[in-house]
């Protein structure tokens, strides 16, 4: 009998996407479909934000009311398929047409609406599934509602969820008093939920779902700790038994180096010498940056934040400079570190370049174009920009943290397909970095580690293994 899978998300590629979660959402479902008879789908909210090429694509279903708190709301249902994987979308004007998908004062009550009326569409869509899978805080009161509103109903009862921890950090944290009046919860449903005197949905669905999972086996472990669990470590404690880690993969159509329109030249593993070159020598004239094939050109694609080790780049990046390396910074973040890195490119004209915002088109430029990619997190629960790196031949620098330890191996220490560092201070990433420099002038060598980064498997086959394994295990 075919297994019925609902992922129920906040974004999903390519509708709408802020981060990783959105590339996950996007490809796994197919993956998962393609590697099974499973049937996935997936709920979504509908979003202004939802990309003008594929309204076209959506139809409308029907409608239902949903009551939460003292509110009863229109809740309209809206579908269309996407890689053979059928997609919903919840749509409601007060809460989702909005600018941006998060950010805003009412997010419990938005996301709260958008769970509620998940479990409420499934009679209306004929489609009860085996397992919903949930992922992150925005959809944590799904398996909390699951087990405390609809538990009565047999059709219900029979659900089993997973809940997937993609960042421990974003919790979704709000004041006991609101657990009524915004999210249907009586008191004897707030122990579920309480955690350090407020309402943490996350640590609520950790509570009650039947499988947790993280997106890599490290992180698994590593929110064990007090350092990396942002104060969950007692509940992940006390769930340990249902607790696993799969590693993400990244979708091999969407980042092709030999079909993306993005990049300056296309090319493959056996054309990339001339094709990295190219698109090089294009990049540093787009950026002002001194135009010369042989200095080493190293890409930083991240949100400017401490926990993606930008504190430590910011001590050493005067020095990697001044040691012969170019560098190119391209996100947002902190004021700090916006602040650092424009007067950093002020202070090395043409051979360091910054720009202050997240621009796709640009990244998969960054992305063909340098031959080192540089991420030294603090904590990474997967990463998948290492991956991406990979598959355009940017030889990744990483911080042995999280998925980065999981997917990247120190090719000083043998084969490998990077540069790791375990420590946490600029003096390390100088090492790695100096280390990538040697090997970078050795161009026989260099030549057969960019072969090999390149060849290294992140698609999202054998992560839809483990999924599959998973699923049928529960």
């Amino acid at each position: 009998m075919t297994k019925k899978i609902l992922f129920v998300a906040s974004e999903a590629a390519p509708f709408v996407v802020t981060g990783g979660l959105g590339d996950v959402i996007g490809a796994l479902p197919a993956a998962i479909m393609n590697k099974s008879d499973m049937d996935v789908r997936v709920v979504l909210p509908f979003y202004r934000d939802i990309s003008e090429n594929h309204m076209s694509e959506i139809e409308y279903v029907c409608y239902t009311y949903v009551s939460l708190g003292w509110r009863n709301q229109y809740s309209g249902i809206f579908r269309t398929k996407y890689k053979n994987v059928t997609f919903y979308f919840i749509d409601n004007e007060y809460y989702f047409k909005r600018d941006g998908c998060y950010g805003h004062f009412d997010d419990g009550e938005r996301f709260a609406f958008f769970c509620k009326s998940v479990l409420e569409i499934l009679p209306l869509i004929d489609f009860f599934p085996d397992i919903i899978h949930a992922h992150d805080w925005q959809s944590a009161l799904v398996p909390i509602y699951l087990r405390t509103l609809f538990g009565d109903s047999e059709n219900y009862r029979r659900i089993r969820t997973a809940f997937t921890i993609h960042n421990i950090e974003y919790q979704g944290k709000y004041d006991l008093s609101i657990l009524g009046d915004v999210f249907s919860l009586s008191d004897y449903h707030g122990g579920i939920v309480e955690w350090n005197g407020c309402i943490n949905l996350m640590k609520g669905a950790i509570e009650v779902c039947d499988k947790l999972l993280t997106v890599s086996p490290t992180y698994a472990s590593e929110i064990f700790s007090p350092f990396y669990s942002h104060g969950l470590s007692p509940i992940i404690e006390k769930n340990s038994g249902k607790l696993g880690g799969i590693l993400n993969g990244i979708d091999y159509e969407t980042y092709n180096p030999k079909t993306d329109m993005s990049v300056f030249r296309q090319f493959d593993e056996t054309t990339f010498e001339n094709g990295k070159r190219e698109n090089k020598l294009l990049l540093q004239h787009m950026f002002g940056l001194t135009q010369n094939a042989d200095i080493p050109l190293i890409a930083v694609i991240s949100r400017l934040v401490n926990h993606k080790g930008m504190d430590i780049l910011a001590e050493a990046a005067d020095r990697i400079i001044s040691g012969g390396a170019q560098l190119a910074v391209l996100g947002t973040g902190d004021y700090n570190y916006e602040d650092f890195f424009y007067n950093l490119a002020r202070r090395h004209p043409g051979m360091a370049y910054t720009e202050l915002k997240f621009n796709p088109d640009t990244a998969r430029k960054m992305y063909a174009a340098s031959d080192i990619f540089l991420m030294p997190s603090k904590s990474e629960p997967c990463g998948l920009a290492q991956m991406i790196a990979s598959r355009y031949g940017s030889v990744p620098i990483v911080r042995a943290t999280g998925g980065l330890y999981d997917s990247i191996h120190d090719c000083s220490l043998g084969r490998g397909n990077g540069f790791t560092f375990s420590g946490y201070g600029s003096g390390d990433i100088i090492d790695a970095v100096n280390r990538a420099k040697t090997l970078y002038y050795d161009k026989e060598n260099w030549r057969a580690l960019v072969k090999e980064v390149m060849k290294t498997d992140f698609s999202w086959d054998k992560s839809a293994g483990h999924y599959i394994n998973t699923y049928n295990s529960m």
